[in-house]
């Protein structure tokens, strides 16, 4: 049976008239298919999660290391790198520094009594010390720990207490090694017989959607069994999303998505751009994540309308090159942008346009590629080495950009690849590198339409749309939440399934929120190889 949806199911004030929705047919997707993923691997903690972990662990008022082993990338994503991410004889030195420095802050006056339930003896307690470091180290490597690993750490901490006369001082060398433990660091997920024990299934399901280690309800239900059972799954899941840390850790997703933290610092040129200001980039950072978690955990929306949209969030610095008026006196507050306005969706803020451009203009080319590459999961290969990369310098004949990129379109060895991306990129041409609005470029009016894979657009307000309904944007969106989840990009064994969670995608009116969770509850997110 078929099902029609609405192409856009804006809620409420969303709803524009200038984009109305559409109908289109949604396939049903019908049984979940089989996996055969790829051989599992060890998946260091990126550095998010080993200071969302410390912090949940030992406390938030602990200062955090500042240089650590620096993650990887694969793929597009930390979480698919951190499967092939080693760690180099200076990274094992800063993370056992780190490991004694935090345990050291742990167990000073101020803070150790939110570790130890006890009262010590004296400098040797091994009573005491198993109390405090049973539950903790069960946290920290997201298992119960056996007796003899538990022994040999309640000696450590006995003879360093001994010797230094201080039983905290004991238990810090403890902590210290907990935390340098590749159990602490690595996550555990290679399963037994084609899947994951329940508890590799917790460390994964937490890591997923708060991006931090397990808590105690969820190694409790873990080891009970519950995890076993459909039904204890769906209670456990449910209790996550419906915890303030999905949106955390939905948030550090869209980060690494859309390569967010670069524009912690921005840089670009004062003099072509005298808008511009240190606080810009972390600005739009934050805008670009507060709308998009506001679509997909207050309004639980249509997903495609995070390239329509109108509702965003802003401060004073996004308001004066938005031209709204700042919703709040200090910090963020939500905004609906004018109907009438150039700006919808995430094209249209600052933070896309500005991190996809270069310091001194704008770029079609990395901004096609953006869209290409993040947005439709499509691949655009590198230029060769020897090619002139360079366009002219304005001129009477090409004042804008559209002009200057055409030697690109016609040049044999750049054209295949520049057809798929400048086109786009010049759809955002009416704003510049720093992502504020003009009409003009060099005193002639900029011509900002085109056409993607078929669809024609007028400008970047057209090009949202094509892009909103372009069938590869959910697909897209579907294959990175799973590639997020299990740490590699579907290979052939997974094609079917990547297909069928599409179509679930749409089956359950592309909400995010939904999709995420059916993630969590599907046989595919727990299976995993032999390993030989």
């Amino acid at each position: 049976m078929i099902r029609w949806l609405p192409l856009v199911m804006l809620l409420g004030c969303s709803t524009e008239s200038e984009d109305k929705p559409k109908t289109v047919e949604v396939e049903p997707a019908g049984p979940e298919p089989a996996v055969s993923p790829p051989p599992p691997a060890l998946r260091r903690l990126t550095a998010t999660q080993y200071a969302n972990s410390v912090s949940d662990l030992l406390g938030d008022e602990l200062i955090l290391p500042a240089r650590l082993e620096p993650d990887e990338e694969l793929d597009g994503l930390l979480s698919i790198g951190a499967s092939t991410a080693s760690l180099s004889p200076l990274g094992v030195e800063q993370y056992e520094d780190a490991a004694y420095d935090l345990a050291a802050q742990a167990m000073s006056p101020e803070h150790r009594d939110r570790l130890v339930p006890c009262e010590p003896m004296g400098p040797v307690d091994a009573e005491c010390a198993d109390l405090t470091l049973t539950p903790l180290v069960r946290r920290a490597w997201r298992r119960t720990p056996t007796a003899d690993e538990v022994d040999r750490l309640v000696e450590l901490a006995g003879e360093a207490g001994d010797a230094l006369g201080d039983f905290y001082g004991g238990l810090e060398l403890a902590i210290g090694a907990v935390l340098q433990s590749p159990s602490f660091l690595y996550r555990m997920e290679l399963g037994s017989g084609g899947r994951l024990s329940d508890v590799e299934l917790a460390t994964r399901l937490s890591y997923f959607l708060w991006n931090t280690a397990p808590d105690d309800a969820l190694l409790d239900a873990a080891e009970s069994g519950v995890l076993s059972t459909p039904e204890g799954l769906a209670v456990e899941v449910d209790r996550m999303l419906d915890d303030p840390r999905v949106r955390r850790g939905f948030r550090n997703y869209i980060d690494e998505l859309l390569h967010l933290e670069e524009l912690k610092h921005l840089s670009k040129d004062p003099e072509v751009f005298p808008a511009m200001r240190s606080e810009i980039g972390p600005s739009a950072r934050e805008e670009t994540l507060a709308a998009v978690e506001a679509l997909v955990f207050d309004r639980d929306d249509d997903f495609r309308t995070w390239m329509t949209t109108r509702e965003t969030f802003v401060d004073s610095n996004l308001s004066m090159l938005y031209a709204v008026p700042a919703p709040e006196r200090e910090g963020f507050g939500a905004v609906t942008l004018p109907s009438d306005g150039p700006r919808r969706g995430l094209l249209g803020q600052v933070g896309m346009l500005a991190l996809h451009a270069h310091p001194v203009s704008s770029s079609a080319t990395l901004r096609g590629i953006f869209v290409r590459e993040t947005l439709l999961c499509q691949l655009i290969p590198p230029p060769p080495a020897d090619v002139d990369t360079s366009i002219p310098e304005p001129s009477p004949d090409s004042p804008t950009r559209r002009e200057r990129v055409e030697a690109h379109l016609e040049e044999p060895t750049c054209a295949g690849c520049h057809q798929l991306v400048d086109p786009i990129g010049l759809g955002l041409e009416h704003f510049d590198g720093l992502g504020v609005y003009r009409t003009h470029e060099n005193g002639a009016l900029i011509d900002a339409s085109g056409e993607l894979d078929g669809t024609t657009y007028a400008d970047s307000w057209d090009l949202a749309a094509a892009l909103r309904d372009h069938p590869g944007f959910p697909a897209c969106m579907a294959e990175m939440i799973y590639s997020y989840g299990v740490g590699h990009r579907p290979e052939m064994g997974e094609q079917d399934y990547a297909q069928w969670l599409d179509r679930r995608f749409a089956e359950v009116g592309w909400s995010m929120r939904t999709l995420i969770r059916e993630v969590a509850l599907s046989e595919a997110f727990r299976t995993v190889s032999e390993v030989e």
